[in-house]
């Protein structure tokens, strides 16, 4: 049977959602996103992601593919995301929908991700950031979080940074090619790319270093997390409503300033 693929982007706000994935309780971006695209295709095409984000987590830049049979595409390829789009919330939104080599694979041509983690960092919270970003009152020393973000980067065995789901995890082992912090005023922006991210992983890198910054650790204590491999000798998970996948990498590797990558670009 002769078939389409298409690549689609894909932006959203995870706070009413239980994450991407279609879920057996609570409701899953992909969920909705496949039933808009069901009621335009019959054969009901299943999506395949490029990630997985949790509950409460945001996107700018999720990369999703289907395919469906050849005959059932009536539309001019232009007008498919704002046919999808017709059918979803306000709060998800596909940004482009592009016909992609029938080789594509979202998940497994993907060569890295960037996330991004927004702090407001001051006593009174700014209303207009109250579902995006974690407010830390205490005052942070940037210096020291510079530092520490600098000793992430590398290829290291991240199981101190990752939460455990009750399976054993056998390879912890992630390549982090920038691990950095943006900052305006109160606003602080935390920028990890990689080749791959373990459950929580993100979240458990801002929380470590946020409380870095207000002296509950020492930037080098870092180092000893990372070797100890273990989940109670690291900081705390920053909360996930501050977390936003913003750009899947294809080609080229993270960190290469040749590579390409399906995004919108985030604040910071």
């Amino acid at each position: 049977m002769d078939t389409l693929k298409f690549k689609l982007t894909i932006a959203y706000d995870g706070a009413a959602y239980q994450g991407w994935q279609v879920q057996k309780t609570g409701t899953g971006v992909q969920e909705k996103i496949e039933q808009a695209i069901g009621k335009l295709f019959t054969s009901k095409p299943r999506l395949h992601s490029s990630s997985r984000t949790d509950t409460g987590v945001h996107a700018l830049g999720m990369v999703a593919h289907f395919e469906l049979p050849s005959s059932e595409f009536k539309l001019p390829p232009r007008r498919l995301a704002l046919a999808i789009n017709a059918n979803l919330p306000n709060d998800i939104r596909v940004l482009a929908a592009v016909r992609a080599p029938a080789k594509f694979h979202a998940r497994f041509d993907a060569t890295g991700k960037q996330y991004r983690y927004h702090v407001w960092n001051h006593p009174a919270m700014n209303p207009l950031l109250r579902h995006t970003a974690w407010q830390v009152p205490q005052k942070l020393d940037m210096p020291a979080m510079r530092l520490a973000a600098k000793l992430f980067v590398g290829r290291h065995d991240f199981r101190s940074f990752t939460a455990n789901r009750g399976d054993n995890l056998e390879d912890a082992v992630r390549q982090l090619t920038r691990c950095d912090i943006k900052r305006s005023g109160a606003h602080f922006t935390f920028i990890i790319e990689g080749d791959g991210f373990l459950y929580k992983m993100c979240r458990g890198i801002v929380g470590t270093l946020v409380q870095v910054g207000y002296g509950r650790f020492p930037a080098s204590e870092i180092k000893t997390m990372l070797a100890h491999k273990n989940r109670c000798s690291a900081g705390m998970n920053a909360p996930a409503h501050g977390l936003v996948l913003c750009k899947v990498f294809y080609g080229k590797a993270p960190g290469d300033k040749h590579s390409k990558s399906d995004n919108t670009q985030a604040r910071g």
